[in-house]
């Protein structure tokens, strides 16, 4: 089971946010199965997003900051690092309702894994990834607008982890803004590592 919270506030066209993510074991979890309902492990993450979000000149900047606390899995006796992440994306509006742009990661562990299973030592992870991304808003049903992003990336820099390359789609809808020549357009959109 999943929660999250978040506090969000904005000040012209800067507009900030404050979260907490967590998990609670709920599912059953079987170390010698391939998959399972439940990580086995409770785990935190809390950090702050910021986007800067100009309607007048279409730039928009954001970035999200967090760290990860992670609970030990009882039945391997391994506990994974604290590790901190920074999600950010900048682009241009090209019209209205479609803006493109690079997005990137950066992930670091700061503190080693831990426990008798930890076989490979403290393990600390690191990935640096860039890409490019086009998002689009479109009507959706009655009161709505929905918001469709593409992006891919690119392992740039990686240790103690694989290299890889993604590629991740977000479909959201919210409930539409009362039109106001000072309401930015656009969520802070960044979390996809």
């Amino acid at each position: 089971m999943y929660y999250l919270s978040t506090l969000k506030w904005n000040q012209g066209v800067n507009n900030f946010m404050w979260y907490v993510l967590g998990n609670i074991p709920s599912g059953t979890y079987d170390s010698t199965r391939l998959a399972n309902l439940s990580p086995g492990y409770v785990a935190v993450d809390s950090g702050f997003g910021y986007t800067y979000l100009n309607p007048q000149t279409g730039h928009e900047f954001s970035a999200v900051a967090g760290l990860t606390f992670n609970g030990e899995n009882s039945a391997l006796q391994y506990r994974n690092g604290i590790d901190f992440h920074l999600d950010w994306a900048m682009s241009k509006f090209v019209s209205k309702s479609i803006h493109v742009g690079l997005a990137g990661y950066v992930y670091q562990q700061i503190t080693g894994d831990s426990g008798v299973g930890a076989k490979l030592g403290d393990f600390r992870g690191h990935a640096v990834g860039i890409g490019p991304q086009i998002g689009f808003f479109f009507p959706a049903a009655e009161g709505y607008t929905g918001y469709l992003n593409l992006r891919g990336y690119w392992d740039v820099v990686t240790e103690n982890r694989p290299t890889n390359s993604t590629v991740l789609v977000t479909l959201g809808f919210t409930p539409s803004a009362p039109e106001h020549p000072s309401t930015p357009r656009g969520p802070a959109h960044v979390k996809a590592r």
